[in-house]
């Protein structure tokens, strides 16, 4: 990530993020812990649903974070691969699903666009 409008986080950045509001940055540590503690998913599959999230909000942070737990929790480089390319598929069948709505407003638009080429 050099180069980019990206910064790396550091030690001193996660401090002040702390210090500038230390009770919500402790709800959203424990929050995390809890969401990713083995449970009905094991952490492993967690991992992978994050890394496809990430991929989907586009969270270079993200990204890089949680391939690295991803495969530090036993996941294969195939398997954060297809992780992605489910996010890609859904990001992508969200604007075809979409699609019904620009073809409602199209039908509905229909009598005033036949009306102005007469």
């Amino acid at each position: 990530m050099e180069d980019t409008m990206y910064h790396r986080t550091t030690p001193e950045l996660a401090a002040r993020r702390r210090e500038l509001a230390p009770g919500i940055h402790e709800a959203f540590e424990e929050f995390s812990r809890a969401v990713f503690a083995d449970g009905a998913l094991p952490e492993k599959t967690k991992q992978l649903i994050a890394v496809a999230v990430a991929h989907v909000t586009q969270c270079p942070y993200c990204i890089d974070g949680h391939t690295k737990l991803a495969q530090r929790k036993g996941a294969s480089p195939e398997e954060i691969m297809e992780a992605i390319w489910v996010a890609a598929e859904m990001r992508a069948g969200g604007a075809y699903a979409h699609a019904t709505l620009a073809l409602h407003a199209i039908a509905e638009d229909a009598p005033h666009v036949a009306a102005r080429s007469v």
